[in-house]
Parts: structure tokens; sequence; C-alpha cells
């Protein structure tokens, strides 16, 4: 059973003083004491409603009223107001009321109300509550309710605790009013409870390896190859590199998100843009096999995946392309902006920020893709979400019909690789993208040239065997200039004649060799030059030996295996516009 202990009324208390006036045995019974009833309604108010607080208020007016000639103590109002200079303060440290206070308080610090927030703690602290309690109470306060929104909050309540141990009370109430204020009045937000996310997911996946990369290479290096591929972050532009640093059984899992507040306000977009640069590079596997010249596509996907999310040159690259579509594109915020060919969400969330105003499409190649572009979407207010569509670019406008949007036009368009392999589907593509081009708007487009791609034999040092650096340029240059492969048919005069047709016309165009280093493995290598490998189809073709072949598979192999290269991508950035 719970009970419930109330205040009691002034007329109990004033009972329960009378009874201790006149009792003998627990009381003043053997005193001669007078109480004048104005002397005994302030003892009762001082009281505060707590019978414990009267019989002390009591005592004490008792014990400090020395008795008159009469040998009578007399107390009056002005003996009770001079011996009693405090109001008791119903406040006991293991009672209800001293936890309800101290809720009381931190409430009102989650709150941002500062009056609130003074008020309680002077009730504690004026009944006698420890000062290193409450800051204790306030430093909590300061990393799960402010958080990242005022980093400098756990440096203020920190700095005050410590002054206030160096001054002591009473000056050492200054320093606690002034954490008060601070944690009372600054941005708040409680995202470090991501942290029990996180828990709760090692707890349901106790056995998450460490990726190979992450593991202590100053160990196992050489015989486990622990901490290969590791990419030191202050080695890049803005001291990141994404890679991958969660167990692969947890990638793409999300446990921090940034608030709208203070500082998290600050960095909200710069955590999302990496993020999605990191999963971009991640999903990226089928376009890196589009564009991919020398090799066929790799036996083992899986490893291949692990492979790309350790590489940081795709990641870095991708952002550069988004930072220069975005730049080319500028969309206001009232824009409608379409977005093709966005599997991975690079293109589609910075135009969500850059466009709240306006409404922002965009055209997923696969269902897929589509779907995780809608669960990603969850996590915005409705009206703020892209509106998903799932497949060709050729199908846009059936897309849109099918949605009631036939007349749709927009303002901004951007893609990126649409047009890798021309054939029919480019045609129609362009078509389509002309048509839902508005007169003034833009269409922006990021292109990879495959003919225009890194050579291999760039990459090593022929210092061992000059002999045959000619005829192994001769061979890998064929590779590129085959007119019956879909990926080196074109280069780009081809592609801005064939937009042209489709009823665009080009206002800014720049190929850029977009540089990444990229890792070379083991199984890149055999690719190149194993059986059936194009690498090595192509010198033999051009008359090279089966030793000779492996002559430069072994120069390779030693020169690149398990290396950084800096790898060079040729990126095609073009402006369109209607004719």
């Amino acid at each position: 059973r719970i009970f419930q202990l109330r205040p009691l009324t002034p007329d109990d208390l004033r009972q329960i003083a009378r009874q201790a006036l006149a009792d003998p045995e627990r009381g003043y019974g053997k005193l001669r004491v007078a109480v004048t009833p104005e002397a005994l309604d302030h003892l009762v108010d001082v009281a505060n409603g707590d019978a414990r607080g009267v019989l002390n208020a009591l005592e004490l007016a008792v014990e400090t009223t020395p008795p008159d000639a009469d040998n009578i103590i007399r107390i009056d109002l002005a003996v009770a107001e001079e011996s009693i200079q405090k109001r008791a303060v119903l406040y006991d440290k293991d009672g209800d009321v001293h936890y309800d206070t101290i809720s009381a308080f931190i409430k009102s610090l989650r709150g941002s109300d500062p009056d609130a927030a003074l008020y309680w703690m002077g009730k504690m602290l004026y009944a006698g509550e420890d000062p290193r309690f409450i800051f204790r109470r306030m430093a909590i306060v300061a990393s799960e309710d402010v958080g990242l929104a005022d980093p400098n909050a756990a440096v203020v309540v920190n700095g005050c605790w410590d002054l206030y141990e160096k001054i002591g009370l009473p000056e050492g109430r200054f320093h606690l009013a002034q954490a008060a204020l601070y944690l009372a009045t600054c941005p708040k937000s409680n995202s470090t409870m991501a942290f029990f996310d996180a828990l709760a997911a090692v707890e349901r996946e106790q056995e998450a390896d460490v990726p190979i990369h992450l593991k202590d290479g100053s160990r196992d290096k050489e015989g486990f190859g622990h901490g290969q591929g590791y990419l030191y972050p202050h080695a890049y532009r803005d001291h990141w590199v994404a890679q991958q640093y969660l167990p692969s059984a947890l990638q793409g899992k999300l446990f921090y998100q940034p608030g709208d507040q203070g500082y998290e306000r600050e960095i909200r977009d710069q955590v999302a843009r990496r993020r999605e640069a990191q999963l971009a590079a991640m999903l990226e596997g089928v376009d890196e096999e589009a564009v991919e010249v020398l090799t066929t596509s790799p036996a083992d996907r899986g490893k291949e995946a692990w492979l790309r999310r350790v590489n940081a040159g795709s990641s870095a690259a991708l952002s550069q392309v988004r930072e220069r579509l975005f730049a080319a594109a500028n969309p206001q915020r009232h824009h409608l902006v379409l977005i093709l060919h966005d599997g991975t969400g690079l293109l589609t969330w910075e135009a969500v920020r850059r466009a709240p105003e306006g409404g922002v499409w965009t055209l997923a190649p696969t269902q897929q893709a589509g779907e995780m572009l809608r669960g990603q979407a969850q996590r915005l207010a409705e009206l703020e979400r892209p509106q998903v569509l799932v497949g060709a670019v050729a199908e846009l406008d059936a897309l849109l019909q099918l949605r009631g949007e036939a007349e749709l036009r927009f303002d901004r368009i951007l893609g990126r690789n649409l047009f890798t392999r021309w054939d029919a589907a480019g045609e129609a593509a362009v078509a389509q993208i002309a048509r839902r081009l508005r007169p003034d708007g833009r269409f922006c487009l990021a292109q990879v040239v495959p003919r225009r791609g890194q050579r291999l034999y760039a990459l090593v040092d022929w210092g061992e065997m000059p002999e045959m650096l000619e005829r192994v340029r001769a061979a890998e240059e064929a590779i590129y200039a085959a007119a019956d492969d879909p990926l080196t048919a074109w280069d780009v005069p081809d592609l801005i004649s064939r937009l042209e047709a489709g009823g665009l016309r080009v206002s800014a165009q720049s190929l850029a060799l977009m540089p990444e280093e990229r890792r070379v493995t083991g199984e890149q290598l055999a690719r190149w030059f194993g059986v059936g490998g194009r690498y090595a189809g192509n010198l033999a073709a051009a008359g090279l030996t089966e030793a000779q072949i492996n002559e430069i598979a072994a120069l390779y192999r030693r020169q690149l295996l398990n290396r950084t290269v800096a790898w060079q991508t040729a990126m095609l950035f073009m402006t369109w516009t209607p004719t």
C-alpha cells in the first residue's frame, strides 16, 4: 500500500503547538509559557504546513526567549519575528518533496524557463541541499538535454563547478546561478540518446566483427592483413574520407540524427552530405561496372562491394560531382527539380535541401533503389519528401502521366551518367528531357566519358622493361578506340550532337579529370590478366606472346598490388537549355 502525506491545515498546527505547550513530559508543560495568538499564527505560518516545522519553530522561540520577572516566558509577535528569521522549508532529502523539487528544477532547465529554474534551485539551497548534488544534475542536463545543440554547455557547467569548489559558499551561489541560467537559455537537443540505440544494436549484433581495415595493423598486418586499406582522414580534403566504419551487417544504419537547434543546425547538412556520399559510394557497384572498360563483372560481388566501401576515391569524386552539378544548376528555393537515374540519393537529398519551397521529383532506376529512397524520406516532414518514380529515363513521360502530371514542367533537371551506353533509349530520353524543361529551365549533366578514362600503362614505371611500353600503349589504346563497344564508340562531340538533335542547346561544358585514390586488389589484377580478360586479350591481339604478357602481369603485380594509385576519371559537365 502507498500512503501519501498531505500538508496539515493551520488549525491542525495550532492544536499541535498547544499540545506541546501543555504536555509536561514531551513538551513545555513544566514551564510557564504565554504565547499570544498573533505569535502562534506566525509560528504556524513559518512552519509551512509541516508539524515538525511548527514544533521546531516553537522550540526555537521558547529556548531563545528568557523569562520575565514573573518567571513567565512571554512570546509575542515581536519575539517570534525576532527569534525566527527564516521561513521553514518543507524539504526532506529522503522524501517525495526532495525528488519532486529536483524533478521540477531539471524540467525547468529542459523547458528553457530560467525563472522557474532559479526558483526551484533556490528552494533546494534554502533547505540545505548540497550544491554539488545540484551541479551533478546540471552536468547531466548539459549532455542529455542540451548536447550538441550547444557543446559549450558542458564546458560552462564544469567551469562553474570548478569555480565553486575553489570559492565555496556563499559567493559560490553565483556560479550555481550562472550554470543554471546558461542551461535554461541555451538551445536544446537530446540527440545523445542515439547512444542507447547503438547500445541496443550491440546487444542484438554481439558477434559483429571489426572491419579488417580498422583492426590494429601493428600486430597482425603481415599475417592477416589487419589495417590494410585504412584511409587516414587527415590526408584528404576537409580531413574527411568516406570508408566503412560500421560492421558490414550494420552498414547504412543511422543512430545519430542532428537536431535543428544551435550548433546541430550548423552541422546537420554536412553530416547528411557525408552520409549520402558514403552511401552512394557503397551503392555505386552498378555504375562502376557499367563504365569499366578493362574487365568483366567480378565473380564475387559481395567481396567487391566491401572493397568499394573501403575505397575513398569514389566517395570523394562523387562529392565533387554533386558540388559541381548544383553549382551549375543553382536551383532556387521555389524551383521544381527533377533528378534522373539517382539510385543512391546522392543528388536527391541535396535537391531537397536546395528547393524546400518548390518540390523534388526523383527517378530511381530500380524498384529496390526506389524503396530505399522512400524509406529514407520518412525522416522528413510529409511536405518535404521527394516524389519517387521508378523506371528508365525513356519512360519518364509515361510515369508522370500515370501520376496525373502529364503537363508538369521543371525548372531544373539534373542527372549523372545517363548516356554511358548510347542506344535508342538514349534518343528517347533526350527528347523527353527537352519536353520536361520549362522555357527558362536548365538540364545539368555529369557524364563519365569511358574513352578518356585512366590508362593502366600510365600507372606503371616501365624502367624495368622499356621496350614493352609502346606495344602495351598501342594495345591498350585500341581498347578505348573500339567502335563496336557502346562504351567507347562515342566521344564528347558525338554526345553533343546527339543531345542537340533531341531538342537541347548546350550553354556550358567542361571536361574534368576527376582524381581519386583507388586501391588495386589482387582480384582486379586477376581479371585484367586472367583467362578471358579483355586486357590480356588485347595484348595478345597486338602480337605479345604469352611469356611477355606474363612478364607484364608480374610487373603490374609488383608495382600495383594492394597499392593506392592516383586514378583519373574523365567527367564531362554540361548545362543544356531548350532550343
